[in-house]
């Protein structure tokens, strides 16, 4: 059946762009990881085109690994803190959606429920969290930890994490504040609720000294593609980034996770799966193509080294670029996508040397991504919405803002002739341009439909 529904567009932001060679590009403001007029200047060629947000992806530590490498690579090494970054920009932008990563492994319930709750009141209801757990150990050297706790630990506690927000944020009721000044009353006390809770790993009483949002609470977004992390997605989120390597996985994936929303009572229309995608678009194909050739060849071998030691979880800092791969260093299974390690596997096995491995792997670790014209792009981001294996797409520019700003010229217009994207945006609030439903309050005594 056609979708009679928009496609949903977010702009993926490391600082530079996601290229590891981004920040080489001539177009890129090299000093832009510390200005804040670089990101607000993304921001807004976002909100001119109409996105539905900006995700801000983030780590709470910098990388550890080749001191020679890691040097060569700002993206982890020099960044703001998303959430102050997104109180800037929820005051300097008016329509565009905020989505910050806030990992529940470092931080506590209560902290989360009012940083967010307030950048949602500063945005007027554009405000996304990101929900991780984490998934490096060099964050937990700094939060007083060897490395990681073990998967299943972390999303046991996110889990919990996760409800406590949800309370917290339902402590004041809509309509709560009365703001009656003739009889002297603030807030109607019988609709501000203490939540009370205690569990495995949280006793936090509350309630949360700031009222409901104005989206009811803050839109939640979350990556994970592990049992554990497609369940929590089908019972708390409401946006998916996914890294499925292909259509038919990516279908796979959307129909297991809508799949388990009615268990926990959610309409399958209030989550939006969004892959992410790596674009790079040309008049021509050989134009398109010069592009990846040119960031390829910007990037240092040993930047390239890095990049497929974490991916093979091997250390390959002495061997020799012109030789052939080591066998021997190759993994029984796969850090992360299967498709993509069977490739390079193949290519290791044809007697390549490491250096063409490097370079093999720079153009196809993306996973999901095209390079082509703005027909070819359009057709598919057309198939995969169409299809059902994705509700929009967040688009990871391999250099910013000259990659948003090729795609906004050439692509987009080709979407809207399809009548894929919008025009205008829909509503006031994230919540309402994403279609999404506004959030019962669990201890409201008369429910408004959620739709």
């Amino acid at each position: 059946m056609a979708r009679t529904d928009k496609m949903k567009l977010g702009t993926f932001v490391y600082t530079f762009g996601f290229h590891p060679a981004s920040w080489l590009h001539p177009a890129s403001d090299v000093g832009g990881a510390n200005d804040f007029a670089h990101l607000l200047g993304v921001a807004k060629r976002s909100e001119a085109a109409k996105f539905d947000f900006m995700f801000m992806a983030d780590s709470p530590a910098a990388a550890v690994g080749d001191p020679n490498a890691l040097a060569r690579i700002p993206t982890k090494m020099n960044r703001f803190e998303p959430l102050s970054l997104l109180s800037a920009l929820a005051v300097t932008t008016s329509n565009l959606g905020l989505v910050a990563t806030v990992s529940t492994s470092y931080y506590e319930p209560y902290n989360v429920a009012r940083l967010f709750a307030s950048i949602d009141h500063l945005s007027n209801g554009r405000v996304c969290w990101n929900v991780v757990t984490s998934d490096h150990d060099e964050t937990g050297y700094n939060f007083n930890r060897e490395g990681l706790d073990p998967h299943a630990l972390r999303y046991e506690r996110g889990n919990e994490f996760v409800d406590v927000v949800f309370g917290l944020w339902d402590s004041f009721e809509e309509g709560a504040l009365l703001l009656d000044r003739e009889n002297g009353v603030y807030y109607d006390k019988d609709k501000h609720h203490t939540l009370n809770h205690k569990g495995k790993h949280f006793q936090v009483r509350g309630p949360l000294n700031i009222a409901r949002t104005p989206q009811g609470r803050p839109v939640i977004a979350q990556a994970g593609g592990s049992e554990p992390g497609m369940d929590m997605a089908a019972r708390t989120a409401e946006i998916v980034f996914s890294l499925a390597s292909n259509i038919e996985r990516n279908r796979a994936f959307y129909e297991n996770v809508k799949s388990r929303m009615p268990a926990y009572g959610r309409d399958a229309d209030d989550l939006k799966i969004m892959p992410g995608i790596v674009l790079n678009v040309g008049e021509t194909e050989a134009e398109a193509k010069a592009k990846v050739d040119y960031l390829i060849d910007k990037m240092h071998p040993d930047v390239g080294r890095l990049m497929l030691s974490e991916f093979l979880e091997a250390d390959l800092r002495d061997v020799p670029l012109d030789k052939p791969f080591p066998m021997d260093r190759l993994p029984a299974a796969p850090k992360g996508s299967r498709a993509l390690f069977d490739e390079l596997v193949g290519f290791v096995r044809s007697g390549h040397t490491v250096g063409e491995l490097i370079r093999h792997y720079a153009e196809k670790h993306t996973g999901n991504g095209i390079t082509g014209t703005p027909t070819q792009i359009a057709d598919f981001m057309e198939e995969w919405f169409e299809t059902r294996a994705a509700d929009g797409f967040i688009l990871m520019f391999p250099t910013l803002p000259s990659s948003l700003d090729d795609f906004v010229r050439l692509v987009l217009p080709e979407l809207r002739r399809r009548g894929l994207f919008r025009e205008e945006y829909e509503g006031r609030t994230l919540r309402e341009n994403l279609g999404l439903s506004m959030p019962a309050n669990r201890f409201a005594t008369t429910q408004t439909p959620a739709r």
